[in-house]
């Protein structure tokens, strides 16, 4: 089935709010853990999650950074403006290049309070080591979804990343009504996060903690690394009557040529934590299709209807084979990493290539997050949120984990 023709509102259920975890449990492990196995559903908490994976498999992580992507400012009619940054414009080769870039920094942005912003530049004024570094934000277009903005800073030998990090608040999903705290400044962050870019948290990751890892080397679990920085739009409603006038959100994914080698190496053994890390390795194997049809392509980029459609959906090339020819293109290519867009989406009639397993949280109704999960279990994720609605599991980001095998 072409998930084009997919009737979201098929994929909807009643989440009451009080389901929703507004604070994460004291400790990262203690949440709890539904478990799907052929039908089967079991509970089990997240601390004993290394019991329940295979010997010798291997474990994929996103190990992007959320940034404090809400910055507030005020108008000097005394007007508040808040400015959530999304994604970087312009030609984009590398995000690091972005978050060290010095003295300004164009970013799509959502804008509260819009209306009242018209040709004012907002100031706001910031304190990096010690030293005042006044901040400001310009408004270049109104683009169909968000905004196009200039922000720029003086001192101007500063980065962005340092910038941001002084400027603005966690940017909790919309759904977490509460004002932003401290506890969520260390806790809606991976213990392992690296990379700044993110605008959400993988969230799955947000349970492992340095004992799991500990029990997961005893075991003889491998791990690895991949990077998509998640943007606002993994939160976007599907609102369109059926998949096909759903535009789904690219996303920027970075993975360097170790990660693809254990990938290959591990092939029937993999377990993605979370949406983020499986729809990375999943686009991969779609790009390097794209690599072994055209080993010439300069550019591997993977749009949203690519993978249901001519020349990649009748290729059958094989998993290895599409690894490898990301290999050979990045020797082509004279690269180490391939980073690119993804703009998968995977939902009911996808056939996963690359992950076995998928641990996760769960998610909104009527969201493509949700679709992903019918896309691994089928009508079975009915039974299965079902179940968590009943046996009192917290939902969305700071809420419990389902570890789903058999993909």
């Amino acid at each position: 089935m072409n998930p084009s023709k997919i009737s979201i509102q098929d994929y909807s259920y009643h989440l009451p709010e009080e389901k929703i975890a507004l604070h994460p449990l004291s400790q990262r492990d203690a949440s709890k853990l539904l478990v799907y196995k052929k039908g089967v559903i079991e509970e089990n908490v997240f601390a004993n999650i290394t019991s329940l994976l295979p010997e010798h498999s291997l474990l994929v992580f996103n190990n992007t950074r959320v940034i404090n992507a809400r910055i507030r400012f005020k108008k000097t009619t005394g007007a508040n403006i808040e400015i959530f940054c999304l994604e970087p414009q312009g030609n984009i080769t590398e995000y690091s290049t972005v978050m060290s870039s010095t003295g300004s920094s164009q970013w799509k942005c959502l804008v509260g309070g819009a209306a009242k912003w018209k040709d004012e530049v907002l100031e706001k004024n910031i304190n990096i080591n010690e030293e005042n570094v006044l901040l400001k934000a310009i408004m270049l277009d109104k683009l169909s979804d968000a905004y196009s903005i200039q922000l720029s800073w003086t001192p101007a030998n500063f980065s962005f990343a340092a910038v941001i990090e002084a400027a603005g608040e966690t940017p909790l999903p919309p759904y977490i009504k509460r004002i932003t705290e401290e506890e969520d400044t260390s806790r809606y962050q991976t213990i392992f996060a690296e990379e700044d870019g993110s605008v959400a948290a993988p969230t799955a990751g947000l349970h492992f903690t340095e004992n799991i890892f500990e029990q997961l080397q005893k075991k003889n679990i491998d791990k690895t690394f991949v990077t998509l920085h998640v943007g606002a739009g993994t939160f976007k409603p599907v609102k369109a009557a059926t998949m096909l006038d759903h535009e789904m959100h690219a996303e920027y994914i970075d993975v360097n040529k170790e990660s693809i080698i254990e990938l290959k190496n591990k092939l029937g053994k993999i377990a993605a934590v979370g949406t983020t890390s499986l729809r990375t390795i999943e686009s991969l194997y779609w790009l390097g299709v794209k690599a072994y049809l055209n080993p010439e392509e300069k550019k591997l980029v993977l749009n949203q209807w690519d993978v249901y459609n001519d020349p990649l959906v009748n290729a059958n090339v094989k998993t290895a084979d599409a690894l490898d020819a990301i290999l050979v293109w990045m020797k082509l290519n004279n690269t180490n990493n391939i980073f690119t867009q993804t703009q998968l989406l995977i939902a009911p009639g996808y056939r996963f290539r690359i992950a076995n397993i998928l641990i996760t949280n769960f998610h909104q109704p009527q969201s493509t997050l949700l679709l992903l999960v019918a896309a691994a279990i089928g009508d079975d994720w009915k039974k299965m949120y079902d179940y968590a609605l009943k046996n009192d599991f917290r939902f969305l980001s700071y809420g419990d984990g389902n570890l789903i095998f058999d993909l």
